[in-house]
């Protein structure tokens, strides 16, 4: 398949890719959610670009073999090719790449300019849209997709799904391959406008354990979540320093990696470790990942404080954090909280969703245990309340520096790297583009934002000490240098280039 590094785009191809004759209208698709029956579904080629496979079943029935990477549809190009629409669809091209204000195209005075005129300003849009193309301009026509796509356009939509499959690539560099699956995105978008994304890509899930596996090389290549972790632990065990009692709420346990590093430092500190109990919030996603139920985390869990001869309990709370009440989280007198929010508040619905608030409820539950610290980590990035383009743009410029650091600690033709970002970003991105309402999860928050909620919650700042901070450079030390680390007013910013991916704080009452 053809990249923008080595492929020159004729006019001619040009024409034929957007505008294949014989073809009379735009098509759409057979879903779950209703949506009219179509001939064809998307994959991914061999070399990882979206591409048109037929599918005469009914209802689609998609799965994912090893080589594809996604399975929701697209609708083979059904423009009709008469001159009208070629005229309207170049015009629309150029409005939706240069911003160009529509009001200010007088139509009808190109018109009466005559035939040559109207030849020569359409000559000039397409090739510049296909130098665009032919430059590798593949975030201009990225995002020129989704403003078609919101501004309902079918046939520029179209032309540029057309377009966009040559320039992607799951096994190319970093742009190609994150443009892989926003594309894949605006499809699903497209195609089921985003009521129900889960239910029109029905690709097969992985093996638990291969998830787990693929979960451990994103955490080891990349200090994001590790990071986080770090800061989060650090800041409770400031808080914990003088406790002989510590109870620890996790609101999002998953396989409890994260206290495999506190436990041990909380044995060695001096006069002795506490007593430690850990509450395990869970959901059906993470049992599923662990491969089985808490039974697996309190194991493991428990043999790391029986090695470090750390008083230990664990209580498993299998609910979903929005169901959680203060009767699941089983307080006794005398012990000192800490609640930890990490990578998951950005998953609760809050006003903007509906009238159930769980953002904020979570927080006035926290603050009514009176913890002696809670903290936050989160991925630094608006896409909750933010409009549809405005929003994949900054999903474009959040996960492109992950991509482009993966890309440093594991090479293309690593066999797992496909996976890796298939299963653990994949996902994500996907359903920021694609879904709204309640079937969109991810909905990230600036700390700004966040800082404001928990304000709101009655929480003051709880700045993380400087130890926190140069254990933390002494981490990214190991890993590219490129990754950056900032300190404002005792909130930690880890970064690629500058540009803030994760955030760290903690909280007090």
């Amino acid at each position: 398949m053809r990249t923008s590094q080595n492929h020159k785009v004729t006019e001619q191809e040009m024409e034929s890719n957007c505008c294949p004759p014989n073809l009379e209208q735009y098509c759409t698709l057979d879903s779950s959610s209703g949506v009219q029956n179509s001939s064809s579904t998307a994959s991914f080629s061999p070399n990882g670009s979206p591409v048109s496979q037929p599918n005469n079943s009914s209802p689609m029935d998609l799965r994912r073999s090893p080589d594809n990477t996604c399975c929701s549809p697209v609708s083979d190009s059904c423009v009709t090719d008469n001159e009208h629409d070629l005229s309207h669809m170049i015009r629309q091209l150029e409005t939706a790449m240069l911003g160009t204000d529509s009001d200010n195209i007088d139509v009808h005075a190109i018109m009466a300019s005559g035939r040559s005129t109207e030849v020569s300003i359409e000559s000039e849009r397409w090739k510049y849209m296909m130098e665009m193309i032919a430059q590798g301009d593949l975030k201009e026509l990225l995002c020129a997709c989704a403003k078609a796509i919101e501004n309902k356009d079918m046939h520029l939509t179209d032309c540029l799904i057309t377009q966009l499959r040559q320039m992607v690539s799951v096994s190319g560099e970093p742009k190609q391959r994150l443009g892989a699956y926003m594309l894949e995105g605006l499809v699903a978008r497209l195609a089921s406008s985003g009521s129900s994304i889960y239910k029109s890509l029905r690709c097969k899930e992985p093996a638990s354990s291969e998830l787990l596996s693929y979960m451990h090389i994103l955490y080891e290549i990349c200090p994001y979540f590790k990071f986080g972790y770090m800061s989060a632990n650090g800041a409770i065990a400031e808080a914990m320093k003088d406790e002989s009692r510590v109870h620890i709420i996790d609101f999002q346990i998953v396989q409890g990696s994260q206290w495999l590093t506190l436990i041990p430092a909380l044995a060695a500190r001096p006069g002795g470790p506490p007593s430690i109990r850990i509450t395990g919030i869970d959901d059906s996603t993470s049992a599923y990942a662990r491969g089985g139920g808490l039974e697996i985390v309190r194991q493991r869990l428990s043999k790391v404080a029986e090695l470090c001869k750390v008083p230990f309990e664990f209580h498993a709370a299998a609910i979903s954090a929005t169901d959680v009440q203060f009767e699941n989280l089983r307080i006794q007198p005398g012990e000192a909280i800490a609640v930890n929010f990490a990578m998951m508040l950005h998953h609760m619905p809050d006003e903007s969703v509906g009238a159930q608030n769980h953002r904020d409820r979570l927080l006035r539950l926290a603050k009514s245990l009176s913890p002696k610290v809670v903290t936050l980590v989160e991925q630094e990035a608006n896409t909750n309340t933010a409009p549809f383009v405005p929003r994949f743009l900054e999903t474009m410029n959040h996960f492109l520096p992950i991509f482009e650091s993966i890309d440093v600690s594991l090479p293309r033709d690593h066999k797992e790297r496909i996976n890796v970002e298939q299963q653990c970003l994949a996902r994500e991105i996907v359903n920021i583009i694609a879904c709204e309402g309640p079937e969109r999860v991810e909905r990230h928050e600036l700390l700004g934002k966040w800082r404001s909620r928990f304000i709101m919650a009655g929480f003051k700042p709880f700045p993380l000490s400087s130890f926190v901070n140069s254990t933390i450079k002494s981490l990214l030390q190991s890993y590219c240098d490129k990754y950056t680390l900032e300190d404002k007013d005792g909130v930690l910013f880890l970064g690629w280039m500058n540009r803030a991916i994760v955030a760290s704080c903690a909280w007090r009452c």
